[in-house]
């Protein structure tokens, strides 16, 4: 199957080698360019190199790119998923892993330690409540750097050659211009953007784990299926 795969532009990473891997072919469409915000770059350097910050946590590969190589002394680090980690481990002396693909789940995953703790957060920005009132619920004071602002491309996807389209994000399907056809599956890469798709009127007939990895673990398990049903 030929999937057309929504990043931000210039960031598809190790898509078409894990894609290949399942038995398909992926290419990236781009309705989000990443605007990075140079001045809260600074400040977020300046506070982790003052050791003002018990933990850093990297909820994509994009912030990980732009401040690991200027990052001098590394507090506890925790990163979502393999592609942010395999960045982050290039620099950092250790990287822990969230054992989920949800931001939502890094305050349980920190449990006690997070009382009174500074947590940096460089990320979009794209509210995430979930994220930051877990942490104060928890104790822990979050600091939010929105290093990067996410600004819709303006053109439109080209999947006239795609026979499945993934979203990867809420933000990329809502800020997408595409044109809808019968034949083409719709991908969501988690139930958050599955959510937002559905509002849409663009039912996913996949829905994945929040990775890539498990979003076509589970395209193959549909597939399978699907095929079963026919016969």
């Amino acid at each position: 199957m030929r999937i057309a795969v929504t990043r931000l532009e210039g960031k598809s990473g190790g898509d078409a080698r894990l894609c290949r891997r399942y038995g398909h072919v992926c290419y990236a469409v781009s309705p989000l360019k990443a605007e990075i915000d140079r001045g809260e770059v600074e400040r977020f350097l300046d506070e982790v190199n003052k050791k003002r910050l018990d933990c850093i946590f990297f909820s994509s590969a994009l912030p990980a790119m732009h401040l690991a190589p200027e990052i001098r002394f590394w507090p506890r680090t925790i990163a979502i998923g393999p592609q942010t980690a395999l960045v982050l481990r290039s620099f950092a002396p250790h990287v822990e892993v969230l054992p989920g693909f949800y931001s939502r789940e890094f305050a349980p995953y920190c449990g006690e330690w997070l009382k009174g703790r500074r947590i940096g957060l460089p990320r979009a920005d794209v509210p995430n409540e979930r994220l930051v009132d877990g942490i104060r619920e928890a104790g822990g004071i979050p600091l939010e750097f929105k290093i990067y602002r996410l600004e819709p491309t303006g053109r439109e996807l080209d999947i006239e050659r795609a026979d499945a389209l993934l979203f990867t994000s809420a933000k990329s399907f809502s800020a997408a211009r595409w044109q809808r056809r019968p034949d083409l599956l719709l991908i969501a890469i988690g139930e958050i953007t599955a959510e937002v798709m559905r509002e849409g009127g663009a039912v996913p007939s996949v829905i994945g784990d929040g990775s890539l990895e498990g979003t076509l673990k589970e395209l193959n398990r549909y597939l399978q299926g699907r095929t079963g049903n026919t016969a």
